[in-house]
């Protein structure tokens, strides 16, 4: 049986068996709907915490909810038999607590019974999906921002940085802004997450950013409840927010500088080997023109080796940045478990959790 590989972010979970040039063949929403003990739904104004949120800004927060997601993600979606449970390998967000591993290793083993576990860096992971094993990552996430610099498939972290900003601080952004140009049209995150997906768009530079808060065609957005709402310069506030970070009131460097920033606390032997193997992660890096801003921002930075992005070997499945980390997770898995380099049930019934920092690195 292949090895499932299980990327869980903020907002979606991907999850499938390790088949590198595909696409997973499960992405759930990892929010999930509290129930009652009959079974039925909790659909009432009055009760309180109906949405529960396992992964928050990228780390796993709720167990007992991360624990029921499981069970449903392989048992039903990846058709586990129970009693003959196989290998498994996730993915881990930069910055990952040794508490989180040691707590999901101690899941797999003694709840689900796995036959073999690894975990990977998501920085690392996007990087083999592009055929690389030194180079940078920008992942734009739902709940956070990782700018990781790996070198020979080891993680940098001196030289990586965490931002607790991400889609879903964005998503607030742009509800505000569509609630000033249309006053009275009731908004939900979920209608400002689909409006965001559809029509955000990047200005080509800063002054072309300007003129479009100036003057800017808009487009009739109907909601799933019949309103209409106007969408027209507060497309390019979600684009531009990430190169000006003012508009969503931090003191911070766009992210094109942040990334040239924490490049130059490594050797500057290294600096043009990073910076000319940047890999974009997340959907909300293909949104029309960031990859053009993204460059052309690059070209004006205070570097000497301005950063320039991978592009994915054509039959890497489309639409890879959504899910690089799981390509990569699929390439790895191929690897580690033939190879025997992976955390067994003797490993851990011998070592105990703690053994995760030692085996997977």
């Amino acid at each position: 049986m292949e090895a499932a590989v299980i990327d869980a972010g903020s907002k979606l979970l991907k999850a499938g068996t390790a088949v590198p040039d595909q696409a997973p063949p499960m992405i759930i929403p990892t929010k999930m709907k509290r129930m009652l003990e009959d079974g039925s739904s909790t659909d009432t104004p009055s009760f309180e915490d109906v949405n529960v949120d396992p992964v928050v800004r990228g780390f796993i927060r709720d167990w007992d909810a991360m624990e029921d997601l499981l069970q449903y993600v392989l048992y039903t979606g990846l058709e586990w038999e129970e009693g003959n449970e196989g290998q498994i390998l996730f993915t881990d967000p930069l910055c990952t607590p040794k508490s989180v591993r040691e707590q999901l290793v101690q899941l797999m083993f003694e709840t689900f019974n796995v036959s073999g576990f690894y975990a990977s860096e998501q920085a690392v992971l996007s990087l083999y999906a592009v055929g690389r094993i030194s180079g940078c990552t920008v992942d734009i996430g739902h709940g956070k921002i990782d700018i990781a610099s790996v070198i020979e498939g080891a993680v940098q972290h001196i030289a990586s940085r965490r931002f607790e900003i991400g889609g879903i601080d964005l998503t607030k952004l742009l509800a505000q802004e569509l609630g000033k140009s249309n006053p009275l049209v009731n908004l939900n995150v979920s209608d400002v997450e689909i409006i965001k997906e559809k029509y955000s768009s990047c200005a080509e530079d800063e002054v072309a950013y300007e003129k479009t808060q100036k003057s800017s065609e808009f487009e009739e957005h109907t909601l799933p409840d019949g309103q209409v709402i106007k969408v027209g310069k507060e497309r390019y506030t979600v684009g531009e927010a990430l190169f000006q970070p003012s508009i969503l009131g931090l003191e911070a460097h766009g992210i094109v500088e942040q990334l040239v920033r924490s490049i130059s606390t490594v050797s500057s032997e290294n600096h043009r080997q990073l910076l000319e193997n940047t890999v974009l992660c997340g959907g909300i890096t293909s949104m029309p023109g960031f990859e053009d801003r993204f460059q052309k921002e690059a070209s004006l930075s205070s570097s000497a080796i301005r950063p320039s992005l991978v592009k994915p070997p054509e039959y890497m499945p489309a639409e890879l940045t959504q899910y690089s980390a799981w390509v990569g997770g699929a390439i790895l898995a191929k690897v580690v478990f033939p190879q025997n380099q992976h955390v067994t049930k003797g490993d851990y019934d011998e070592a105990g959790p703690s053994v995760v920092h030692r085996k997977c690195f």
